[in-house]
């Protein structure tokens, strides 16, 4: 078998890839075995006595059943769970929880007559900015400000 090394460094400087990934024709070995050049070399890969082999990608199949499988709810059972329930939700669904709340609250009192426009406008400006922590601290402001006498 002749040594065809050097001709492969070369050929994969040439290219720009891995030695591994250069082939070389068996039925033109011995041309190949007499170029030193990279002049040659150029010459042989011209020819097609050398040429690079074609990256090999990963399929990903399996991947891709899983995550299919996972849009289904399959494999997401207690044994697959690490971080508390609220580590896994994230925070802007706690936020859309909590202020989808405190609005319906401040819908209903508006509507029962029990605050004003004024104070409704007021309130609900003040739970968009953050302002309460918690639906139990709406409720704590508005009975230490004498909003509403009696809540639950």
């Amino acid at each position: 078998m002749t040594d065809v090394t050097l001709q492969k460094r070369l050929a994969a400087e040439i290219l720009g890839v891995g030695v591994s990934r250069i082939r070389v024709d068996p039925a033109r070995l011995s041309d190949v075995a007499q170029a030193i050049t990279r002049e040659e070399v150029k010459k042989l890969i011209d020819e097609g006595a050398i040429w690079v082999e074609p990256e090999h990608g990963i399929a990903g199949t399996s991947s891709k059943i899983r995550h299919e499988k996972r849009k289904k709810g399959h494999r997401r059972g207690h044994g697959k769970r690490k971080g508390s329930k609220i580590a896994r939700s994230g925070d802007k669904d706690e936020w859309i929880n909590r202020i989808r709340k405190m609005r319906v609250f401040l819908r209903y009192l508006r509507d029962k007559k029990i605050i004003d426009k004024k104070t409704y406008r007021r309130l609900y400006m003040l739970a968009k900015g953050g302002y309460f922590s918690s639906f139990s601290a709406l409720k704590l402001y508005l009975r230490e400000h004498g909003i509403v006498k009696d809540l639950k």
